[in-house]
Order: C-alpha cells, then sequence, then structure tokens
C-alpha cells in the first residue's frame, strides 16, 4: 500500500499560483545531509538545492540557494548583495524568523520574503529540486515556473 504524500504549505502555494512542480518524498528514510537525499531520490547532487538564510552586516537577511554538493561562498555571496560582509543565521533564529525548521527550509512561503539569490549553475538544468518546507519533502520545478512565485536573482555564489 503506497503512502500518500502529505502536501506541505509549499505544495499548496506552487498549486493556488498554478504553477507546475514535481513533489519527492523521502519521509522515513532517517536522511538529513542535501547528499544523501539527492542519493535517496536517486538526483544529481548539482540539481538538488539546499536553502541557506544569512545576515549581513546591515543587520538585513538574504535568502541563497546552492547546490547541495557545494558550498556558500560568503564573500561572493555578499558582494551578490551589496553587503560588506555576511554570516550564517543562526540555527536557534531561523523558526522565529522564517517559519521553518533547520532541514526543513524552503524560499517559497517563508514569514517575509527575503531577498534571494540562486547559484548560476541552476541555470544548467532543465528543473531544480528544492525543500518543500518540511523535513522529508522536496519539490522540484523551472527555473521560469520559480519565478512566477520568487523573485531571486541567479550570481556565482559557490566555493
Amino acid at each position: 500500500m503506497k503512502k500518500s504524500v502529505e502536501k506541505t504549505n509549499v505544495m499548496r502555494t506552487l498549486e493556488q499560483k498554478k504553477i507546475a512542480y514535481t513533489s519527492h518524498c523521502y519521509v522515513d528514510t532517517g536522511v538529513i545531509s542535501g547528499i544523501d537525499v539527492a542519493t535517496v531520490l536517486g538526483q544529481n547532487p548539482k540539481q538538488v538545492f539546499k536553502t541557506l538564510v544569512t545576515v549581513g552586516s546591515s543587520n538585513n537577511n538574504y535568502v541563497f540557494l546552492v547546490p547541495v554538493d557545494k558550498e556558500l561562498d560568503l564573500k561572493k555571496a555578499a558582494r551578490a548583495v551589496g553587503e560588506k560582509s555576511l554570516g550564517m543565521l543562526k540555527s536557534k533564529d531561523l523558526l522565529p524568523l522564517t517559519g521553518y525548521i533547520h532541514g526543513g527550509c524552503s524560499p517559497i512561503g517563508m514569514k517575509k520574503q527575503f531577498r534571494t539569490v540562486i547559484d548560476v549553475s541552476a541555470g544548467e538544468f532543465d528543473t531544480i529540486i528544492f525543500s518543500g518546507g518540511k523535513i522529508g519533502y522536496q519539490v522540484e520545478t523551472t527555473l521560469d515556473e520559480l519565478k512566477r512565485v520568487l523573485k531571486f536573482e541567479l550570481e556565482d555564489i559557490v566555493v
């Protein structure tokens, strides 16, 4: 008996905006790291993106999406958003700021829309995969579809 996929707020938002997407579920796998998520889903880790929230020297927050097999280059990221410097948001501050917990943070549906930058490598793929807003859920869509629900820029932001 196949378990039905739970709909997350991200999925509901995509459906309300009539955004074409595919959901991927890896609940009950015990998988946490992005590379393990890509492996469990049978996807290219370069096509699966993690959502990172930062705070700039100006105290403004920014969201970055980078491939799970890469690391955010804080200097490149700071340049991309016009900040002197950036630091990662503390885990304890993530839920109150975004409404998401560590491991289930999606760029869609945050409490407030922050400036969002996606690594330029996303343009190499027909679709990208990122958090569905809850641990165990991912969504896949094209950048063109994503642009209809999320304002973002493409920049070189990885090490």
